[in-house]
């Protein structure tokens, strides 16, 4: 594969799932997932959207929200009750285990895939997002590694774009491989709207990572997934 090939691919045709995870938290994975949303709803695809686990709720409107899955929820073409698609949404914004633990609520990986495989028989298509970066704990034994393991889609990483980005966008793809999941390609978002040498880090990148290149989105004035969706490479 050559140094440059990777940017020459773009999405997969027509209907697909996948699980979206990226090289830390607030580097832009509900960004990436809606707008990967948007693109299966305009391809006319029934897409559903499960975020299995949210920190930092607000009570609103008579229900606990959270902006992340409410953008998710939003951009879906399947809308499916939060119960199932964010199974624990939590009031505390912290890491799942810290915020379950302070909630006195147990996380139950098996709760989650059960949640999974209704929005799967639902849909034609599901996109998953992560919590954090790839190996965040959900309870003392198991993190969102084994999560991705366990739900088995093809993974989309998302890397924030800023200093120190390569290494950790690095190590993440090999956690990935090493638990045998398909890395559907990566998507490159500048969450430092003042990192110097953008373009050659992501060249740095597409020579070390042999999955696509899917998108560059820049820092965006206003983030949305129709925004987004632009700088993502699709039909």
């Amino acid at each position: 594969m050559s140094a440059a090939s990777p940017q020459l691919h773009g999405l997969p045709p027509g209907a697909f799932s996948c699980f979206v995870t990226g090289t830390d938290t607030e580097i832009g994975k509900t960004l990436v997932s809606a707008a990967l949303l948007h693109i299966l709803a305009l391809r006319g695809v029934r897409v559903a959207a499960m975020k299995p686990i949210a920190a930092g709720a607000e009570w609103r409107d008579g229900a606990w929200h959270n902006d992340d899955a409410d953008m998710l929820a939003a951009s879906a073409h399947v809308q499916l009750p939060q119960a199932i698609t964010t199974p624990y949404l939590f009031q505390t914004p912290a890491a799942p285990h810290i915020a379950a633990e302070l909630e006195h609520t147990a996380i139950d990986p098996a709760h989650i895939l059960h949640c999974f495989d209704q929005v799967r028989a639902q849909s034609d298509a599901v996109v998953v997002e992560g919590v954090g970066g790839f190996r965040v704990p959900l309870t003392h034994t198991f993190d969102t590694a084994d999560l991705a393991q366990q739900i088995a889609l093809p993974v989309v990483l998302v890397v924030g774009m800023r200093l120190g980005c390569i290494s950790q966008a690095l190590l993440t793809v090999e956690a990935i491989q090493a638990r045998g999941l398909s890395l559907m390609g990566w998507v490159a978002n500048v969450v430092d709207a003042n990192m110097s040498h953008v373009d050659a880090n992501i060249q740095a990148l597409t020579q070390r990572i042999k999955a696509p290149m899917l998108g560059h989105i820049p820092r965006l004035t206003t983030p949305s997934a129709v925004q987004a969706a632009r700088f993502i490479h699709h039909d």
